[in-house]
Parts: structure tokens; sequence; C-alpha cells
């Protein structure tokens, strides 16, 4: 693996986070105020949980990016809520995905009308990201998840990629991404060193129905934690180095995917710079 590349992408990381009891705790003992943090947003919890913390881990001096989902706002009005509080916190970075709440909790059912209401609104943050799909949409195929990044790239600074664990498909996806025209910059959404029986417990607390509609979203996934060497993030970044560092590529760092095992994520990560002479 080459020390150079991916060593600087490994220093260009963002931690996702669910917003649960102890996670301020385990942030402030395990991740350096270099890092930034993305809290997650859950349909069962609604927002109220990830602009808590967000707001909590700013006061503590980290760059914090709430996941503010679409089909999660009720309104404009709610909309204009957020942005407030936000910015009164500090906040000047926001992912916003459409969201998985089925239906919606109002008007917004994707991300592009909440998009350009932010940019109606002064494009009140300094960033905006979306997300890619680099493996398949349970929900949409591949040429309108791309399509999709091209209609909201205006409105945008960044694309985050969601979870794969292929090499291959994940290099071929940046190169037609780029084939379009979407220039944005993408953060690779990579796994952490997740355990599976600690991600089972995750899953589990997330709540029952969250937990079920999590489980079968994902079933890729717990085939390949739990498979006997089924799945190692270094193996995979190893593997897709080339593409993550073309110049050609835009990578600008990993989103790096904790499932709230982040002193497990940290550790990993500083072996991993180490070993790498990074």
């Amino acid at each position: 693996m080459g020390a150079a590349g991916l060593g600087a992408l490994l220093e260009r990381v963002r931690y996702e986070v669910l917003p649960a009891k102890a996670t301020e705790d385990k942030v402030l003992a395990h991740v350096p105020r270099d890092v930034v943090v993305t809290v997650t947003a859950s349909p069962v919890k609604g927002l109220e949980p990830t602009l808590d913390l967000a707001a909590r881990l700013a006061g503590h001096g980290y760059r914090v990016v709430p996941h503010v989902p679409a089909r999660l706002l009720r309104d404009d009005a709610h909309l204009k809520d957020v942005v407030d509080r936000l910015a009164g916190a500090g906040v000047d970075d926001v992912f916003v995905p459409a969201g998985d709440a089925d239906p919606p909790v109002g008007g917004f059912d994707g991300a592009l009308p909440v998009l350009r209401r932010l940019s109606e609104l002064g494009s009140p943050f300094a960033r905006v990201g979306v997300t890619g799909y680099p493996e398949s949409h349970p929900l949409l195929d591949d040429d309108i998840t791309i399509q999709a990044m091209w209609d909201k790239r205006e409105h945008a600074t960044y694309i985050v990629s969601n979870l794969c664990f292929d090499p291959r498909v994940l290099g071929e996806w940046l190169v037609r991404v780029r084939r379009r025209d979407v220039t944005l910059p993408v953060h690779v959404g990579v796994a952490g060193p997740v355990q599976r029986a600690k991600l089972l417990a995750m899953a589990t607390k997330i709540g029952v129905g969250e937990s079920t509609r999590f489980l079968t979203k994902h079933a890729s996934w717990f085939v390949r934690f739990a498979t006997p060497g089924g799945y190692d993030p270094e193996r995979l970044l190893s593997r897709a180095e080339a593409a993550l560092t073309a110049p050609s590529a835009g990578v600008a760092g990993l989103h790096l995917f904790t499932f709230n095992q982040i002193a497990e994520t940290e550790r990993w990560r500083r072996a991993l710079l180490d070993r790498l002479g990074a």
C-alpha cells in the first residue's frame, strides 16, 4: 500500500456516529479535534437527537456535520428552524440525504427540493453534502442515482459515497461519475473495523422497527462481517488504492462508518497510519 496517497486520505477522514447516549463521551475520549464528525439521523427518533449532539460536539470544538434527511423535515418552517439552530451552534456543514422515513413526515420526499430551498434561503451552510451510490440502490437504477448527483451539483459542495465492499465497483463508479461531468469532490464511504457482535447489538439498540429495517436493507453487510476473513478495511483500501488516489477520481478523503465503535476505529486508523509511515 502506498504511504503517500492512502496516508493522505486517512489523514482526511470523517467519522460517522449515531446519536446514542454514550456517543458524546466516546467522541471526546477518542476522536482528535481535526477529525470531522458526522451525526446520523434516525426515522424512529427523528432529528432532535442529531441536532442536540451536533450542537454539543460543535461546542467542544469539533467540525460537525449533522445529517438532515429530507424525509424527516415536516415543512418549510421546520427546515428554517433547523437552519437557525445549527447556525447558532456554529455548524457550517450539513449532509442532506433523502432519508429512510416511509412515509415522509412532511412534504419533502427527496433531497433535491431541500437543497433548492437551502439555496433560496441564501445558502446558509458553507458546505453541503449529498449521497453517492457505488453499489446499486435498492429502489433506484444506477443511472438515476448518477443523474441525481448531476441535478444536485449546483446546490452541493461534495458527495459522500454509500458503503461499498467491492474495489472494482468503487473504481468503476468514480470513473462513471466523472464521465458525467459531476466534478464535486467525493468522500469515499468505508466501514471501519467492525465486530459483528457489536454491530448486531448496535442495530438492536436503535429500536425494533429501525433494527428490522436496518437488517433488511443491509443484510449483505452482515454476511461480509460474519464470514471469517470476509471484511477487512485495510484490504479493501489496498485493493482500491489506484482508483482512490488517481487525480482524476477527485477523492477528498474517507468517510468511515464507525457504527459507534469509535475507539476501535481510531485505534485502527492510527495503527495503519503508523504502518504506512504517514
